[in-house]
């Protein structure tokens, strides 16, 4: 695992056309946000990428629909961005929908080295057109297939230089997912500490994590502030 300066050099001969890119984030919270913007700045096109949503228009993956870079979507939930209902009903955008708890289990089962599992989940809808199914005790389940990415982009609050990472509150997410499914996975940290972290505290090994970089302090965006009137 090695400490790079900024995003950009993180990625540096890491992200390439027609990648399969898993990002982390729920919304716009946990959004690895310095490395999406880098990843944009890359101009790499043809990707897929792997996330829970595509953040909303002009922020989070949202950037990298309104650059053109993305040809294929693999997420729970799109209903914030309008860039991406336009793309997908216009034909530009290939969208694989899954359902919330099974792209979650996709993402960890390909870091686990599992090609498959069977779930209940999506059974006789869309969702399992096209798929294997099986009988379980009388009951009918689905095969869906683990995801391992090219690369995977992670948020973190706190790090240490062995790439061993900490996530605060609801902002960990889909983070440790993505970390473990990426064959390159790089985390961007708001806290790098030069003094191993406590490993009863750790929530991704840095075996998961090949480059790190410190983020840019910025406000973290929210899609929809709201507040109780007086």
């Amino acid at each position: 695992m090695k400490l790079y300066p900024s995003a950009a050099e993180a990625l540096a001969e890491v992200v390439r056309d027609g990648q399969v890119i898993a990002v982390g984030g729920f919304g716009l919270s946990g959004n690895p946000t310095d490395l999406i913007e880098a990843l944009r700045d890359t101009g790499v096109k043809d990707l897929t990428i792997v996330s829970n949503n595509m953040g909303v228009d002009g922020k989070g993956l949202g950037i990298l629909l309104e650059a053109g870079q993305v040809r294929k979507v693999v997420a729970s939930y799109v209903g914030e961005n309008k860039l991406f209902a336009q793309q997908f009903l216009a034909g530009e955008l290939d969208v694989e929908f899954a359902p919330q708890g099974t792209l979650a289990e996709r993402m960890r089962a390909g870091g686990a080295g599992i090609a498959g599992f069977y779930t209940r989940t999506g059974v006789g809808t869309p969702v399992a057109e096209g798929k294997p199914t099986m009988d379980f005790d009388g009951v009918e389940y689905v095969l869906e297939r683990g995801i391992v990415a090219d690369v995977a982009l992670v948020k973190a609050h706190r790090a240490d230089i062995a790439g061993n990472l900490r996530y605060r509150f609801t902002a960990r997410n889909f983070n440790p997912l993505a970390a473990m499914c990426g064959r390159v996975t790089v985390a961007e940290t708001e806290v790098v500490d030069n003094a191993p972290l406590d490993p009863d505290t750790i929530e991704t090994p840095g075996v998961f994590v090949q480059r790190l970089v410190a983020s840019t302090p910025r406000v973290k965006d929210i899609e929809q502030r709201t507040v109780r009137s007086a």
